[in-house]
């Protein structure tokens, strides 16, 4: 692996996490390039990143001239052939296939140096980073919703990922004033793992009858959670924490643990999604 230093990051998907990314990188001061197949998805992302940035000037935590400089710095493109950056970031759907063919595609057109990377919550790096030719150059990195927000960024190198990548990668996210955490390459990570029968548990107790979902929120956020279970998937997004329950399922050999609700399954199939639908398991303006 080359050394070099990171001066632009190129982002796959300009959903929740995208954008979310496309923001923390721009505001640490890196030339950002947000890709996505249509340019209203884009256009919707730019317009979270500023409603996010408002926000903060509301609440005094950035300048007027913040928001301008971060704004300055991001791209966008429909054009997978353009994105060429010192780091890429991939955060498309949790799809094996979906993934790796994107990565295919950007190993091609990028430079030797460039530093591939991966958002997956639960897929296990190695096995997307398989399919690429230069392994070493491949590597996880994990960050929570909304990202502006949250501090812990997870960092998974694969079987394969070159030491000096993962040392690059722990101070690129430094630089963007976060936590990062070196977790080994197995389903769900660290968080996800233990945070998945948080979810799981609590769609369980419904299912069960033993209470409704918004009593086991109001339960749980008296014994301290900030957020109760039904609340934060949909924050998240319902669609979102149903995809990583079902990846971690087949992940861990259909342990039934690990099995999805048939509640989340039928929001997903109504397109409740959560906040970002307008309706989830609470409805919202």
């Amino acid at each position: 692996m080359k050394k070099g230093v990171i001066h632009s990051v190129g982002i796959v998907g300009s959903g929740t996490m995208g954008a979310g990314i496309a923001q923390v990188c721009a505001m640490a001061g890196y030339k950002v390039l947000l890709y996505d197949l249509k340019q209203e998805i884009l256009g919707k992302a730019i317009q979270t990143i500023e409603n996010n940035l408002n926000k903060g000037i509301e609440r005094g935590k950035i300048t007027e001239e913040t928001k301008s400089d971060t704004l300055d710095k991001i791209s966008v493109t429909t054009e997978l052939d353009s994105l060429m950056a010192d780091l890429i970031i991939e955060a498309a759907i949790e799809n094996l296939e979906i993934k790796q063919t994107i990565f295919t595609e950007l190993e091609k057109i990028n430079k030797d140096a460039t530093i591939l990377s991966t958002n997956t919550s639960s897929i296990p790096v190695t096995r997307i980073g398989s399919a690429l030719e230069n392994k070493g150059r491949f590597i996880g990195i994990h960050f929570f919703n909304p990202a502006h927000l949250m501090k812990l960024v997870e960092v998974i190198p694969g079987a394969d990922t070159d030491p000096l990548v993962l040392d690059k990668v722990i101070e690129f996210v430094k630089s963007l004033g976060k936590q990062p955490v070196v977790a080994r390459d197995a389903p769900g990570f660290i968080v996800n793992r233990v945070a998945r029968h948080f979810y799981v548990e609590s769609l369980k107790t419904v299912e069960d009858g033993v209470a409704d979902f918004e009593t086991v929120d109001r339960l749980l956020e008296n014994v301290g959670f900030k957020m109760g279970p039904f609340r934060l998937m949909d924050l998240i997004g319902v669609d979102t924490n149903f995809s990583v329950t079902k990846s971690m399922f087949e992940s861990f050999h259909y342990d039934s643990k690990f099995r999805p609700s048939r509640i989340q399954e039928q929001k997903v199939d109504a397109g409740h999604f959560g906040r970002k639908s307008g309706k989830g398991f609470y409805t919202y303006d």
